[in-house]
Formats: structure tokens, C-alpha cells, sequence
């Protein structure tokens, strides 16, 4: 083998592997990239609004049943059978002050009178024979002239039993009209029928319930209010004459379907807090609830009702819906660089549809009022007017 054909066998296979590599270098430098390169994150946009200081009013809510003004039971005060009762006393009837309800057969207490008119009748004869003895017995000592006579000898303890008597027959009269009077039992006001016990022709003791009434021209709802929300009322507690300043309040229920609302006013609190919960019962009045105004209905006792009491207005104050606050009760706002910030601030009150903000903004201040799923402090964000 000659010097060339040796050079060959050396040179070749290195080119061989140098072509090699340089053609796998090439392949892997150039082909096309299969991920491609991360886009940039969207800018989130949110709901935003220029806050400023308002002058809120602070109602105070609150809850309760209707009860009426005054629920009492008729109670017969005398013997004897029902004999009439009137149409109206049945469960939920209606009647007027002084109305004659129900009537107790009177013939017994008929007969008391006219015995103890002649027992009076008795008691005066008795009286006037006795007087007129005394007088006799007066002069025929008189007439006698044996100085001063005894209180025996001029009938005086005889004259004394005798008016005494005449008293006491007087007396058992106006019992007897009493007793009379009472077999007519009548409304002590107006009002409605809760239930009823008895019916027409059944003997009653003196004692027994007839009915249980109430009186309609008033209804009256106990309110529960915490003593933190007493700051946000004006109320004159231990105050007297101040009877016009309370505040009023509002009702709201459903009725067959419909919501309703009634107009009433706060009158007085109960004297002490209620021991479990630490809050003050506030008494608010309706009057006359069983008439309907402008196509309301009545406002029926036993009824649960929400009550919206009308507090004091306070000014310097912002209301935020709740989506304004993270997870920490701040305020997310957006400064000049269209960048996400936290302020903390003084919440004066938390409702279910919105938070009352004391201290801690200002005029102008551009507060998100849309939810963020990831809220970071210093990130971009697109701000949007609120959508009322």
C-alpha cells in the first residue's frame, strides 16, 4: 500500500465524524421549538368607585311578635245559669267597650233585693219606735229630776243597735244590687275574642272563666336591640315627658303571599336587660291594627314582624358594599399607577348588605368594589365604573 492510500485511510473516517457531528449540531440548533413562550397575564378589570363622605342614617334593626295592648279573661263574679249570650262572643268576634257580652239568670239575686228591702223596711220601724222611746225615756227623767241619767236609762245603747241595724240592712241592699248588677257581664273595652269556655244554659260558679279577650284599638311589639346598637338611637331612657321624641319604626312581614308593612312608633323600654342575651326590649305601639290603611292588611296578633327602627343621622361616614374588604376587613383601593393597595380602616358598623366606614378614607379614593379571587398588593389591575 502505497503513502496515499494510508493518508486516505486516516483522514476519511475523521471527516466522516466531523460531518457527522457537525450535521447533528445543526439538526438539534435548528429545529423548531415545541412550547412557546410564555404570553404575558391579562390584566384583571375591576368594578371601582370614588368614594365621598355622606350623612347616613342609623336604623337599627330589630325583630318580634304582636301581642295586643291588653289580653285579659272574663271572669264571671257570680252564681247562676248563662242565659243569653251575645253573637259576638265566639273566637274572634268583635265588640265595643261596654257591650253586653253574656247574662247570668237574675231571679235569685232579684229575690235578695226586695228580702233585703224588707229587712230595711224592718230597720226603720225598728228605728223610729226606738227614738221615740229614747224621747220618752228623756223627758220622764226629766220629769223626775234625780240628776244626770245613765246611757241605759235613756235607751241610748238600744237607739245606737237600732241605727246600726238599719245600716247594716242598707248595706246587704247594695250588695244585693251589686250581685244583680254582675249577672250582666259586659265588655271592659273594645276588642276581640281570643277563645271562649263556656256557652248558653251551663251553670257557672262564681270564679269560672267565660272568655278570653283582648283589646284591639292597640298592639304592641317587643323589640330585642343589643346595647352597642342603643348608640344609633335616640331614646330618652330614664327620661320623663319625653313621650314625642321617641323614635319610630317600621313593620314588615308576608301576608298570604304579599309583603306588608305597618307604621308604629317606639313608646317606652322595659326596665332591665334581659339576663340570657344582654339586650334591652324596646315596646313599639300600632294603633288601631285591625283596620287596614290604603290596602294593607290587619296586622294580627301572634303575627312575627321586622322591625326598622329610625336612628339618629350621623355625617363623615362611607357606605361600602362588603365585597370592598379582603379576608383581613381592609379596603382595596387603586392608586395613581393603576396598582392594587390594602388601607386599614375603622369600620362604626357591619349590615348584611353593606359596611359603614368611620375613619380611614378619604375624598376621591378610588375603592374595588368587585370580587377578586387572588388579590395581591401591588398588582395591575384595569379600573371600571361600579354598575349601580
Amino acid at each position: 500500500m502505497n503513502e496515499k492510500s494510508r493518508w486516505l485511510q486516516l483522514i476519511l473516517p475523521a471527516a466522516v465524524l466531523s460531518a457527522a457531528v457537525g450535521a447533528a449540531w445543526a439538526m438539534i440548533a435548528l429545529r423548531p421549538s415545541s412550547f412557546p413562550a410564555p404570553a404575558e397575564p391579562p390584566v384583571p378589570q375591576v368594578e371601582v368607585v370614588e368614594v365621598q363622605p355622606q350623612t347616613l342614617q342609623m336604623n337599627v334593626h330589630s325583630q318580634g311578635v304582636v301581642a295586643p295592648r291588653e289580653a285579659i279573661d272574663l271572669i264571671a263574679q257570680v252564681s247562676g245559669k248563662v242565659e243569653q249570650m251575645h253573637p259576638a262572643l265566639v273566637s274572634g268576634g268583635f265588640f265595643k267597650a261596654d257591650e253586653l257580652l253574656a247574662t247570668i239568670d237574675p231571679r235569685d239575686y232579684d229575690y235578695a233585693i226586695v228580702a233585703t228591702q224588707a229587712k230595711i223596711a224592718e230597720a226603720k220601724r225598728v228605728l223610729i219606735n226606738e227614738r221615740a222611746q229614747a224621747e220618752q225615756a228623756l223627758s220622764e227623767w226629766q220629769a223626775l229630776g234625780q240628776g244626770e241619767a245613765s246611757d241605759l236609762a235613756l235607751r241610748k245603747p238600744q237607739l245606737a243597735e237600732a241605727e246600726a241595724k238599719l245600716q247594716a240592712a242598707a248595706a246587704d241592699l247594695a250588695k244585693a244590687k251589686l250581685d244583680r248588677s254582675r249577672c250582666e257581664i259586659r265588655a271592659p273595652f273594645s276588642g276581640r275574642v281570643l277563645s271562649k269556655q263556656v256557652g248558653r244554659g251551663q251553670f257557672l260558679q262564681a270564679g269560672a272563666t267565660i272568655a278570653r279577650i283582648y283589646a284591639n284599638d292597640i298592639a304592641e311589639i317587643r323589640l330585642p336591640v343589643g346595647i352597642n346598637e342603643l348608640a344609633f338611637l335616640d331614646l330618652p331612657l330614664g327620661q320623663a315627658g319625653r313621650a314625642a321624641h321617641w323614635p319610630a319604626v317600621t313593620l314588615s312581614a308576608e301576608v298570604a303571599g304579599q309583603p306588608q308593612t305597618w307604621r308604629g312608633r317606639i313608646v317606652r323600654s322595659e326596665a332591665e336587660l334581659d339576663s340570657s342575651s344582654g339586650q334591652l326590649f324596646l315596646v313599639a305601639q300600632v294603633e288601631q291594627p285591625d283596620h287596614s290603611r290604603d290596602g294593607a292588611a290587619p296586622l294580627l296578633s301572634g303575627l312575627f314582624v321586622q322591625a326598622e327602627i329610625e336612628g339618629v343621622a350621623r355625617a363623615g361616614l362611607y357606605a361600602l358594599p362588603r365585597s370592598a374588604l379582603n379576608n383581613l376587613q381592609q379596603v382595596k383601593l387603586i392608586d395613581a399607577e393603576q396598582r392594587l393597595m390594602f388601607r386599614d380602616v375603622e369600620i362604626l358598623r357591619s349590615e348584611p348588605g353593606r359596611v359603614v366606614v368611620k375613619s380611614g378614607l378619604q375624598t376621591g379614593d378610588r375603592v374595588v368594589v368587585s370580587e377578586m379571587p387572588l388579590p395581591v398588593a401591588g398588582m395591575r389591575v384595569e379600573a371600571a365604573p361600579s354598575q349601580p
